[in-house]
């Protein structure tokens, strides 16, 4: 059955305005919707690109701007040795060409300030694009609701908004940040140089000013299900577990 939300996106020529590099295999591209486009913090979009014999291919990427940024929308999109839509944009795509996306995509991975907090945070490398979404949508309230982003990548280079994320922590409004690194040692000692698992998530319960009223798990499948898997044995209910996956297809 299909999803209803998707039944009600309409394709639409979409232009890149910026492109700017995150980490050597994630770059960020700016599109400007050729029509308002109204979403809210952890959905997604679809983008299509078709070739002059007909053939065509799609990827869906989730929105790393948030509403309050204004109209154009922000993807971090990962390089795949093998994929089709992120070799286009790493390797051809220019400022000022026009793509087909439709969206917004995804009704049960959001996150508004009136859902209310204190809220977990869980991403695996290019999966921090719809949480850094639900980040700065609260800073752009002025929100002081607790969060809390536990951010895993293998090393320190492939952090994506690493500055920023740091830079929101440091304001010290109700926004924590825990790191954790798989293949190099963290640097800093309040982080993490091992994989996700229930101690670790024991010791962001704590850092927490009570208990999660959701969490939100974006990675990998097996980022994903491990994640899940450390959040069930700390005991966290599973009814408040909140996951979007990306597969291993090429993309």
């Amino acid at each position: 059955m299909q999803d209803p939300a998707l039944a009600k996106a309409e394709w639409q020529p979409a232009t890149i305005t910026e492109i700017v590099r995150r980490t050597p295999r994630v770059t960020s591209f700016f599109l400007q919707p050729s029509k308002p486009l109204a979403y809210r913090p952890g959905q997604h979009v679809d983008i299509r690109l078709s070739a002059p014999d007909g053939y065509q291919t799609q990827r869906s990427y989730s929105i790393a701007s948030t509403p309050e940024q204004g109209e154009i929308i922000e993807l971090a999109i990962e390089r795949l040795d093998d994929g089709e839509v992120s070799s286009f944009f790493h390797d051809i795509a220019i400022i000022g060409d026009e793509i087909e996306m439709r969206g917004p995509i995804g009704g049960h991975f959001i996150w508004t300030v009136e859902d209310g907090a204190p809220i977990l945070l869980i991403g695996g490398g290019s999966g921090v694009a719809p949480l850094i979404s639900m980040v700065r949508h609260r800073a752009a309230q002025q929100s002081l609701a607790p969060i809390l982003l536990l951010y895993s990548a293998r090393t320190a280079e492939e952090l994506i908004f690493h500055d920023e994320l740091l830079a929101f922590k440091q304001s010290g409004n109700g926004f924590d940040l825990a790191l954790t690194l798989t293949r190099e040692p963290n640097s800093q000692a309040s982080d993490y140089t091992r994989r996700i698992d229930p101690p670790m998530i024991a010791d962001m319960l704590e850092r927490l000013p009570s208990p999660p009223k959701e969490v939100f798990v974006c990675g990998s499948n097996a980022f994903v299900t491990a994640a899940a898997d450390a959040l069930i044995a700390a005991n966290i209910p599973a009814g408040i577990i909140r996951t979007e996956r990306y597969g291993n297809a090429s993309a």
